[in-house]
């Protein structure tokens, strides 16, 4: 079975997370921002995970702190569930439209963390009453313990949250498919995946 459970406290956030990567449907996200709430159970969702998800952040400052350290912790936790990624298919990719919204995610499980997300610039200012580069952050600190290139293409939209939601739908679905087991050996050249 592929599960990680991670746990982080600073004096900034407490977070504690179990994650399944070849999940049954079971989704409990709570992080004091209900807005993400939303979206990481979009992601763990279309990634078919099994996600119990717990921060008590700062909230009182704003929601900075707890979705860069939930990135961060939920980052972890998939990478350490992925095991020695025997087998998997490695890359994954997803178009995922939400109503006029409409984004365009593809994923490497390369084991060197690197983030492109074009279209952050598309998004409203503030969102759920926090800026709109707070996501950039959360994949930023995804990506960096989760050891994955992600690309994310915010192709066009007007709404905010329909946006976002496509984003999160196609980085979810595309996780599923880039940590699919389809065959026996590392998928790399090198022979291994850091």
């Amino acid at each position: 079975m592929r599960r990680a459970q991670v746990k982080r406290k600073t004096e900034e956030t407490d977070i504690s997370i179990d994650l399944s990567i070849d999940g049954q449907g079971e989704i409990d996200v709570r992080t004091g921002f209900g807005f993400a709430d939303h979206m990481l159970d979009l992601l763990a969702h279309w990634a078919g995970f099994d996600l119990t998800l717990r921060c008590a952040g700062d909230m009182h400052v704003d929601a900075h702190h707890s979705i860069e350290d939930v990135g961060l912790c939920l980052g972890q936790s998939f990478y350490q569930a992925l095991g020695d990624k025997k087998g998997i298919a490695r890359v994954g990719r997803a178009a995922v439209p939400m109503d006029e919204a409409l984004s365009d995610v593809c994923v490497d499980i390369s084991g060197r963390p690197y983030l492109v997300f074009n279209g952050l610039d598309l998004l409203p200012e503030v969102l759920a009453g926090e800026e709109r580069h707070l996501w950039a952050e959360f994949f930023k600190a995804f990506v960096s313990t989760a050891k994955i290139n992600l690309h994310i293409n915010i192709k066009y939209g007007q709404n905010g949250h329909h946006m976002l939601e496509s984003v999160f739908k196609g980085c979810g679905q595309a996780l599923r498919l880039a940590s699919t087991i389809s065959g026996t050996q590392v998928l790399s050249t090198k022979g291994s995946l850091d």
